[in-house]
């Protein structure tokens, strides 16, 4: 082989190019066999002559008087006193069993290395076959097959890698059939680490394929992007990518492009499904309804393989809970097509095309609403728990996964006279609220008027209240949020409040030109005052799908505003803070004087001046703060004076429950560190704690189960 002008022969570069590729199959073989000394018996010749053989390429010359200055030549291999290239895999020497140094084992590693390399080869060619053939004709079914016929599951990363740059090289077509054909052979033919691994590689290439796809950057970071929208992929697989790869890489660029212009966009699910004319025009009620006309063809002619292309030519896998979800509701209605749908969600989920996750959202979707579906299929719980049970004992539905289903009466059925007349009651006392402020009041008259403790009047309320805020000055949505953080309601109740919200937010609008920002901050503030938990927000925005959602504007601007830079003390101040007109204090500072006037307190200070002052701070939402600081207190210098204070304002209704409760909490978790201070301070905690539940201060249902869990994370 001639290196005289420096450049590798064909023969040399494929080799090269093959070593390249399957050097992590061939591991510590591979090394071996590069750097494995040669018998010295070998015959060697400085013209690269041996008989018939011809010498290998990348075999060490050695003239004894060379005028050769001994440095590697281009490309990495020959040269005095070198050892080759690092992933010289040829052939050409064969071992000398007379050899001192031989071992049997060198040559069958040797051996074995051949066959991976002849493997891998025999799978590139066929792969991209295959690839090509899927671009011609689109045929899903057949593509599957046949890369299921090939029998090396292995090598599947590369069929995923192969597969994605040659569609980055072509028409959006061409791209959108690449990402729904990973999404089809997902976990059924392609293994999911062979998927992350096909990924990995992909973004290792980046540098090379920029030189011949310069917006490798910018398509690269899409498919990766709608793997993680399709669920092929994780969205923590982005982290550890990113910590894998060198940080001057265009792996790196990839990923970041990826987080920050698609996966960190607002509606960013519907608008990357989209970018490759994916799901043109197809609304969520679009979806809604080709899922409940493919259901019911189904039902009617039994044909499970036309119904399950139906479901792949939807193309919305993060969609799938609301087939589940209609495909369980029609059974329950039609008991007649109770074992076929069960049997169409049972094969769809040991075959992949429907994901657990997703079968588990779709279940849970209709537990939440299982008491309105009471209203149209009696005895719905019963039936919705026997289906449960089915599905769990058949292996396709994680049952833990679920939220409890009380089969006990829940909510009683309301009629409409009675919504009616709790509207009106509803308005009067918010209305009369806002003139007087007196929370107090408001608990009162709420306990009155709604005596059996509804879910879906509660929902009414809050609705109503936020609404009413809405249409009036910062002050009056200061004391909306503030009353809200004060009321008992359960979490369930205020998320089904907002969801009202959020559907009527069109025509509210017609009043509002900002509703959507008004909606936004109300959510935001809830979740600060801890009256959502972030989950919430998930929950909220999962029962809404599309890009025209008002849902999607409102939740992502929400978040936006909590992920901001001291987002709790800005969100708490959007509309002055305090529930009045003055501009609201500084967390610290509410903390600072609360700090003083207990200290006060419990010097001798007088009961009514100190309740005076807590009242003064106009912030009943921080109350818990009052409670947390107390406790502290009480346990630090075991002076029971603040007990009596804490007695009296929660009998005058300043501090209320739901406060007290989260004042508890907050000491729970702090107890590790406050028991470096006061080493006895987890049996007090348990000594006080008990003797709340017995004055009645905390919920039972709340505070003594989360109570509960710390008490075995080691404080009782």
């Amino acid at each position: 082989m001639d290196f005289s002008d420096g450049n590798m022969s064909k023969k040399h570069r494929e080799q090269h190019q093959s070593a390249s590729e399957s050097v992590d199959l061939l591991s510590l073989s591979t090394l071996q066999i590069s750097t494995s000394r040669r018998s010295p018996r070998s015959p060697r010749s400085p013209h690269g002559k041996h008989g018939t053989s011809k010498k290998s390429p990348l075999k060490n010359l050695r003239q004894s008087h060379s005028k050769g200055d001994g440095r590697p030549k281009k490309g990495g291999c020959g040269g005095k006193g070198t050892w080759g290239g690092l992933l010289d895999t040829d052939d050409g020497h064969v071992l000398d069993p007379n050899d001192p140094n031989y071992s049997s084992t060198e040559e069958n590693e040797q051996s074995f290395a051949t066959k991976v390399n002849t493997s891998f080869e025999e799978y590139k060619k066929k792969a991209t076959i295959i690839i090509e053939e899927y671009f011609a004709t689109d045929d899903i079914t057949s593509t599957a097959n046949e890369l299921r016929e090939l029998g090396m599951p292995n090598y599947d990363f590369y069929f995923v890698k192969k597969l994605i740059s040659i569609a980055m090289d072509r028409r959006d077509k061409e791209k959108e059939m690449a990402a729904v054909l990973l999404s089809s052979l997902y976990a059924d033919i392609i293994d999911p680490q062979q998927m992350y691994k096909g990924f990995i590689r992909l973004l290792m290439a980046a540098d090379d394929l920029i030189v011949d796809i310069p917006d490798t950057i910018d398509v690269l970071a899409l498919f990766l992007a709608r793997a993680v929208v399709d669920e092929i992929l994780p969205p923590a697989f982005l982290t550890k990518a990113f910590a894998s790869l060198p940080n001057d890489s265009k792996g790196c660029l990839v990923i970041k492009r990826a987080q920050k212009s698609y996966l960190s966009a607002p509606l960013h699910t519907d608008s990357i499904g989209r970018r490759w004319a994916g799901n043109k025009n197809n609304t969520a009620e679009d979806f809604k309804s080709r899922i409940n006309n493919l259901l019911t063809e189904y039902v009617s002619s039994g044909d499970k393989k036309e119904a399950y292309r139906c479901i792949k030519d939807l193309n919305v896998p993060f969609f799938h809970h609301e087939i589940v979800k209609r495909a369980i509701i029609m059974a329950m209605e039609k008991q007649h097509a109770e074992s076929y749908l069960l049997d169409l969600l049972k094969t769809a989920a040991e075959e992949g095309l429907i994901n657990s996750s997703q079968i588990s959202k779709g279940f849970g979707r209709i537990i939440d609403n299982v008491d309105d579906l009471s209203l149209d299929i009696p005895n719905a719980k019963r039936i919705l728990q026997s289906l449960i049970s089915k599905a769990a004992s058949e292996g396709w539905l994680c049952a833990s996964s679920l939220s409890a289903l009380s089969l006990q009466p829940g909510r009683q059925t309301i009629g409409d006279g009675v919504v009616k007349a709790f509207k009106v009651k509803a308005q009067s006392i918010i209305q009369e609220y806002f003139l007087s402020g007196d929370i107090s009041e408001v608990i009162h008259c709420l306990e009155s008027a709604n005596s059996s403790s509804s879910g879906e009047l509660n929902a009414i309320f809050v609705k109503k209240l936020i609404t009413l805020a809405m249409d009036r000055k910062n002050r009056e949505k200061e004391m909306a949020s503030v009353l809200l953080s004060s009321l008992c309601f359960p979490a369930d109740d205020i998320v089904t409040g907002f969801v009202m919200l959020i559907e009527s937010a069109d025509d509210t609008a017609l009043d509002n030109p900002v509703v959507v920002e008004d909606l936004a901050l109300f959510l935001a503030r809830a979740e600060v005052d801890e009256v959502l938990a972030p989950q919430n927000l998930e929950e909220i925005e999962n029962q809404f799908l599309g890009s025209g959602s008002i849902c999607n504007k409102v939740t992502q601007m929400a978040k936006s505003l909590l992920k901001a830079r001291l987002s709790g003390e800005r969100i708490l101040r959007c509309w002055g803070g305090g529930g009045s007109c003055r501009n609201g204090w500084a967390v610290e500072d509410v903390k600072d004087k609360i700090g003083k006037l207990l200290e006060e307190y419990e010097s001798g200070g007088d009961t009514r001046e100190a309740c005076r002052c807590i009242k003064e701070l106009g912030m009943p939402f921080f109350h818990h703060e009052v409670v947390k600081k107390s406790l502290v207190i009480i346990m630090e210098k075991k002076n029971d004076r603040l007990w009596g204070l804490l007695k009296e304002c929660f009998s005058m209704g300043l501090i209320t429950m739901n406060q007290m409760t989260k004042g508890f909490m907050r000491v729970a978790e702090s107890l590790d560190d406050l028991a470096l201070d006061v080493p006895d301070a987890k049996k007090q905690f348990k000594h006080y704690f008990d003797q709340a539940m017995v004055e009645g201060w905390l919920d039972s249902s709340f505070g003594l189960y989360r109570s509960e869990q710390s008490l075995e994370n080691g404080f009782c």
